[in-house]
């Protein structure tokens, strides 16, 4: 009351002010000071007497505003740990400590929490990845969760990562099953496995490459894949020196890095023969061979049964001559007449006889010949099929074998051109066999000594 009586004398006495020799004060201004201080004392007055205006406490406010429900305060989502180093992190939750338990879910090894307090440590041994229970850069998911020990239904389940490194990066290698030099010929079939060691990060996938290009292979695209390969036949060329080629596979394993190892094989490939197709040709050959065998057969028995049926009449002639010469002998001898003039004419008749058998059954020396000599070829062919037999569908003699049965059959063909050969005949293969060894044919062109 006393700054607002005084406030009325002041404004009073400024009303009556026009002038003041120093300091030019306008009415404006003076009306303006005097309300600010009217203001500054009608706020103390009312903060010192009127009950209704009061700050409010700030205590009251917080207890309004308290979280109720269980949270964890500081939890880190992730977590990153070098080898050899040691974790220790307190988790904090929003409500007394001393009326909950912590618990691990999927936790890596060695990875602990005091179910009390909530502290989290681990120490990242390095045997612990070098017997291969923890990986380097892999990101374990742990579940965490917190909970009331009176009332169950008050809990809080959460989950972090935790990933693990090294400075000290051990290369990943990739191998061959075999060695690193091989020797193959064409048609062999080549097959091994490409290996990894396993380092700090696994070799993740593998590309091929070869110096030149090949087919019908198997491909290789991850560890432990194998790699198989046949060379054709016509893969060597007439061009490559000392008949072989060679060929280098490189194979080159990368991780999620980029990081590469390469396994590389020399392969050198040899000229060899195509079996397949030189069975087939040798096949061809001993067949005809053994269908010639059984023509020179029949021929042969067309050969002999001529010979055997002119020898039969040429018998017959001359033991009809040697009949009438000893029947002339015999009439004339005879007291009768008749019987000595007939005598006198058989013998003449007699040897009527023999142009008559030279005319009608000549020597058959010509066919005689012709039989023994297909006889003797045949046998020889027949011992050439038999020494020129395979040993196996690889024998590696194949070629000459084959080479040799050729030779033979031309010149064979060559040597009994003139013999009229008859590709069809109606005697079957044993039927031919059993005449051509039977017992009178083999002594019959039996060489005998002198």
């Amino acid at each position: 009351m006393l700054l607002f009586s005084k406030f009325i004398a002041l404004n009073s006495r400024l009303k009556q002010i026009d002038f003041y020799p120093k300091v030019m004060i306008t009415k404006k201004i003076c009306s303006y000071l005097a309300s600010v201080i009217l203001a500054t004392a009608l706020s103390i007055s009312c903060f010192s007497q009127d009950p209704m205006f009061h700050i409010p406490n700030v205590s009251d406010t917080l207890k309004k505003n308290e979280d109720s429900s269980l949270r964890i305060r500081n939890l880190n989502p992730y977590f990153t740990l070098h080898v050899d180093s040691t974790l220790n992190y307190h988790l904090e939750i929003n409500k007394d400590p001393s009326h909950y338990f912590w618990f691990l879910k999927k936790s890596p090894v060695g990875l602990r929490i005091n179910k009390d307090n909530g502290l989290l440590t681990f120490k990242a041994e390095k045997s612990y990845f070098l017997s291969g229970k923890l990986k380097y850069d892999y990101d374990y998911k742990v579940n965490i969760g917190v909970q009331n020990l009176n009332n169950p239904a008050e809990r809080v389940d959460t989950s972090f990562s935790i990933l693990f490194f090294t400075t000290e990066i051990a290369p990943s290698r990739v191998k061959a099953s075999v060695s690193s030099t091989l020797y193959i010929e064409e048609g062999d079939t080549i097959n091994f496995r490409i290996e990894c060691e396993t380092g700090s990060f696994p070799i993740e996938k593998i590309a091929f490459f070869s110096n030149i290009p090949i087919k019908d292979y198997t491909e290789v695209k991850k560890c432990d894949d194998e790699f198989k390969w046949s060379p054709s036949f016509d893969f060597v060329k007439e061009t490559d020196s000392a008949k072989q080629k060679f060929l280098l596979l490189s194979f080159i394993g990368s991780d999620k890095f980029y990081n590469k190892d390469t396994c590389n094989v020399k392969i050198y490939v040899k000229d060899a023969l195509n079996f397949p197709i030189a069975l087939a040709d040798y096949n061809k050959v001993a067949k005809r061979f053994s269908t010639y065998i059984l023509q020179l057969k029949y021929a042969f028995v067309q050969l002999d049964k001529k010979v055997k049926k002119t020898k039969k009449n040429r018998t017959t002639f001359d033991l009809t001559t040697a009949a009438t010469a000893l029947g002339g002998t015999i009439f004339s001898s005879a007291s009768s007449s008749d019987a000595q003039n007939a005598g006198k004419i058989l013998p003449g008749a007699g040897v009527a006889l023999v142009p008559v058998k030279e005319t009608v059954s000549p020597p058959m020396t010509a066919e005689q010949n012709s039989a023994s000599l297909v006889r003797s070829s045949i046998k020889r062919l027949e011992y050439t099929l038999t020494e020129n037999g395979l040993m196996g569908e690889k024998d590696m003699d194949i070629v000459k074998k084959t080479t040799k049965l050729k030779d033979e059959l031309k010149q064979t063909q060559i040597q009994l051109i003139d013999v009229q050969i008859d590709e069809t005949n109606n005697m079957t293969e044993e039927q031919l066999n059993e005449y051509f060894n039977s017992p009178k044919v083999n002594k019959k062109y039996r060489l005998k000594a002198k």
